[in-house]
């Protein structure tokens, strides 16, 4: 039985992990497909995967066979279990509980495209939507405190001989140690001032100009004043707002626009790096309605772009302190100024 320990010194919960589902598809046989020239998420080739949990499909078209437009199915070798009853218990003075959660695999596209920039504005905004879709049915669980929607692409970011874009969707049972610090500081700040921390940076960044990106009516993209890694764009909601799944059918549409010309941006300046993205989401307030009792008003959804150029080594990990070669204002300018 997989589970969720937590470190009594920081606060950090770590999952091990003991088993696969059975009956799908192995790593290794994706593995084995894949070396072969066979993409396993690709339409037509469903029978590798496990049965799909969503999907947008073409009217007339059968669960699990050909005709989707972004498809969700199982992790294969899944961290968290949806199956399981949390069981907290103690091992004398330590916590610990079963891995009890969801991870989805988000198959981005029925084509055998690489990176998410290359898809079509249009495509990207189905993959947006079924991400909304989907936070909203796993925030009706109850036992769930969080969701996290994120990527990883390129050979640094991700190892697996299958270069088909997906991205994933996880929730957990438990509030994620960066998560809770942002939360935290984000209602600190609001207690203080009675303003949302991230408006007001939005406010500073558009009075100033100096690490915007891009921006349009709805959305900023701007690099982060203490960026961490060379490059990193965050991309925020003009408007305040603490959930992303709230976002209507036209704010999705226009997102997906901004989101294919920030990661087009990326793209060109850095000839395609490996990066990561990550939605950060507001806690699943369903889980915990007395505990998160502000954060509609103190916290902001926003997304969080990070190339990779450099792996993060021991002096990152021993201090939690990051060196950036490039200033995010000199990241911003590059990046404005990249032809697309």
């Amino acid at each position: 039985m997989s589970t969720l320990r937590r470190d009594p010194i920081t606060a950090r919960w770590v999952t091990d992990t003991d088993e696969m589902q059975e009956g799908i598809t192995t790593k290794d046989e994706l593995e084995r497909l894949a070396s072969q020239g066979i993409c396993p998420v690709c339409q037509g080739n469903e029978k590798y995967t496990p049965n799909e949990i969503y999907a947008i499909r073409r009217v007339g078209t059968i669960k699990n066979q050909p005709g989707w437009e972004v498809r969700v199915i199982p992790n294969i070798s899944p961290a968290l279990r949806i199956d399981l009853e949390l069981e907290r218990r103690p091992e004398l003075m330590y916590d610990m509980m079963n891995s009890v959660g969801a991870d989805e695999i988000v198959v981005e596209t029925p084509e055998h495209i690489t990176n998410m920039a290359d898809l079509e504005a249009p495509q990207i905004a189905k993959v947006l939507t079924v991400y909304r879709q989907r936070i909203l049915d796993l925030k009706q669980d109850k036992r769930f405190r969080s969701i996290v929607v994120f990527k990883n692409y390129g050979e640094r970011t991700t190892p697996s001989s299958v270069k088909h874009t997906c991205s994933e969707v996880m929730a957990m049972s438990i509030t994620p140690k960066h998560l809770k610090e942002e939360l935290d500081g984000a209602k600190e700040y609001f207690d203080y001032k009675s303003r949302c921390i991230f408006c007001d940076i939005i406010r500073q960044e558009l009075s100033t100009e100096k690490r915007i990106v891009s921006q349009s009516n709805e959305f900023i993209a701007i690099a982060p004043f203490a960026s961490r890694f060379e490059y990193e764009t965050w991309i925020l909601p003009k408007k305040h707002s603490a959930d992303f799944e709230t976002q209507s059918d036209s704010s999705i549409q226009n997102l997906s626009v901004f989101f294919k010309e920030i990661l087009t941006r990326i793209k060109a300046l850095l000839h395609d790096p490996p990066y990561n993205f990550i939605f950060h989401l507001g806690p699943n307030k369903n889980a915990r309605p007395d505990f998160w009792k502000t954060v509609d008003e103190d916290y902001h959804w926003h997304i969080e772009i990070m190339p990779l150029f450099t792996k993060v080594g021991g002096f990152e990990w021993g201090t939690g302190y990051y060196i950036s070669e490039v200033t995010p204002e000199e990241a911003a300018k590059q990046l404005r100024e990249v032809e697309i």
